[in-house]
């Protein structure tokens, strides 16, 4: 049961957090140099009116994934994080949970990429945080909710992305997503939330589950990709993936070779962000 004074503490923390460092466009006058309640749900992928309850002290049972998400939104230090899942009165994640905790200097290497397309994602390919530019590049994630977030379940349960492959090139790339994820699951084998997703995945998509029992392996290697945007068309991208030492985190970075018709029409999108280009 969440305290009254969890609510408090969002509200503290969320005027400390301004639009620029979260990646925010700042536009209007603001009453507040801080986040607005319906900037803190767009990053915390939450509803406005869930947050302004939670604010007020009319919800006091947040979930454990509302609370990350909601550390993660505020850019809240360790401690503060830990401190309000505490005042949500659950226990902050242990070693046996898949880590989320983005630190403050990923976000700072977020800060300083504000013209490539970068995301990040925890070891279950599940998408924390992506920045402007990346989600012009492949989608705007802001919708997405639950499973959707995770590459895994959009590539054999969902849409899939906006990364072309040939036939070849899938098989390849689903088996090993689907390696990558059963050792993840090795290394935290009591995280609920992977459990269920595997679960569901299992009885959902016959592909998943064969190679789940299959054991096959397979490594998830970066290279040049090509992304066929909506608006300009295929890009061909170099697609580079850095592992957080500690945080078992995965930062996916695109770029586009200088002076190429891809970096030109990469630049295009980065500075057009998510509207549509023909409108």
């Amino acid at each position: 049961m969440a305290t009254a004074e969890f609510g408090q503490a969002v509200r503290r923390w969320r005027d400390r957090v301004t639009p620029e460092a979260a990646g925010l466009p700042v536009g209007g006058r603001r009453r507040a140099s801080g986040l607005r309640r319906e900037e803190l749900a767009q990053l915390a992928g939450i509803s406005v009116d869930y947050v302004t309850r939670l604010e007020q002290g009319r919800a006091t049972s947040p979930s454990a994934q509302v609370v990350e998400a909601l550390a993660r939104a505020l850019r809240l230090s360790a401690i503060e994080r830990a401190h309000l899942f505490r005042l949500a009165g659950l226990n902050p994640p242990g070693p046996e949970t898949v880590p989320t905790f983005i630190n403050p200097s990923v976000h700072r290497l977020l800060d300083r990429l504000t013209g490539t397309p970068v995301a990040v994602f925890d070891a279950t390919w599940t998408l924390l945080l992506a920045n402007p530019p990346y989600a012009a590049l492949m989608g705007d994630p802001s919708g997405w909710r639950g499973f959707e977030r995770n590459s895994v379940w959009r590539q054999f349960a969902g849409p899939g992305s906006r990364a072309q492959h040939t036939p070849e090139s899938l098989a390849q790339f689903r088996t090993g997503l689907v390696a990558d994820l059963r050792a993840t699951a090795e290394r935290y084998p009591a995280d609920p939330q992977l459990r269920r997703m595997v679960t569901e995945l299992r009885a959902t998509s016959a592909q998943f589950a064969e190679l789940w029992d299959s054991g096959a392996s397979a490594s998830q290697e970066a290279g040049l990709k090509t992304i066929l945007h909506p608006e300009v068309g295929p890009l061909k991208l170099d697609c580079d993936v850095l592992a957080v030492v500690g945080n078992d985190l995965r930062i996916m970075v695109y770029t586009a070779e200088p002076g190429t018709e891809d970096a030109e029409r990469l630049a295009l999108i980065t500075v057009l962000g998510t509207q549509a280009l023909s409108g």
